[in-house]
């Protein structure tokens, strides 16, 4: 069954919602109207990773998540929350999120001190990325070795998580795409193409690709005339049977996959538990 995670940026500088939900109140409200939309949870970042970005401190990325976390929380709200710092996934995990979120993949040791001691409650999100530095890059990469990367990362994540004694269904992947896998479109489409593949080799699946680069080289639209562009990939990647949506539009991604299983005569039933 299809999932979905709604974005609520607790940012300054995101590349598509800067500033807009930097406060409480405002990021609240937003997460409710995803909710209402549809949303089976929320992601809430506090760091942006784009190329521009500025690093927070995670004493800052904290200050920024917690009231947050908290209120979401205290409504009985399924939340995962998106960050590369270990001192700041421990307090997320104190706070009672569900899912842990890392660009980074968990690929330190610090990061997978932080899994291994996590109560069996908690999943985790591993990001690909072909980047370093926690963010992604506008860099030159190969553009057909993508997929054989992604595949070699998903090996050994698996790998790692089940050495540290973490269950298989506690861990998600997450392909990467946009400038996690390189500064043209054609890596994030060759993985696009492979999804069904992944998914049966590896198991459980999140695919994000809302509003993202690629999308914008394809259709030459900037990034707020993306949304046609974005629900195209999410529909594509629903068809190949990947678990988990997260994006900004939580209400397209719903009213169209609803659409999608009517024309298949499926039920569209919808189990908000996540």
């Amino acid at each position: 069954m299809l999932r979905v995670f709604g974005i609520v940026n607790v940012t300054s500088d995101s590349f598509s919602d800067g500033g807009r939900f930097l406060a409480p109140d405002a990021a609240l409200a937003h997460a409710q109207q995803l909710l209402a939309d549809g949303a089976d949870g929320i992601e809430v970042g506090a760091e942006s990773t784009h190329p521009d970005a500025a690093d927070v401190p995670a004493t800052e990325e904290c200050a920024r998540l917690l009231p947050v976390v908290e209120a979401l929380r205290a409504r009985g709200v399924c939340i995962s929350v998106d960050t590369r710092k270990p001192g700041v996934m421990q307090a997320m995990i104190v706070a009672g999120v569900a899912f842990v979120n890392d660009v980074d993949g968990f690929r330190t040791a610090a990061a997978m001190a932080v899994v291994a001691a996590a109560p069996p409650s908690v999943r985790f999100i591993a990001m690909f990325s072909r980047t370093e530095s926690g963010r992604a890059q506008r860099v030159d990469l190969d553009s057909t070795g993508g997929l054989s990367d992604v595949r070699a990362f998903c090996r050994e994540r698996i790998t790692a998580f089940a050495a540290v004694g973490v269950a298989r269904e506690r861990l998600v992947l997450d392909p990467g795409m946009g400038f996690f896998l390189g500064k043209t479109a054609a890596p994030s489409l060759e993985v696009l193409r492979h999804l069904r593949d992944l998914q049966r080799e590896f198991g459980p699946l999140l695919v994000s690709v809302s509003r993202k680069s690629f999308l914008g080289e394809i259709t030459g639209l900037p990034i707020g005339e993306r949304g046609p562009a974005t629900l195209a990939a999410e529909l594509w990647a629903a068809r190949q049977g990947v678990d988990w949506i997260r994006t900004h539009d939580v209400k397209a991604v719903r009213a169209a996959w609803a659409v999608e299983l009517a024309i298949a005569g499926l039920p569209s039933g919808h189990d908000p538990r996540c």
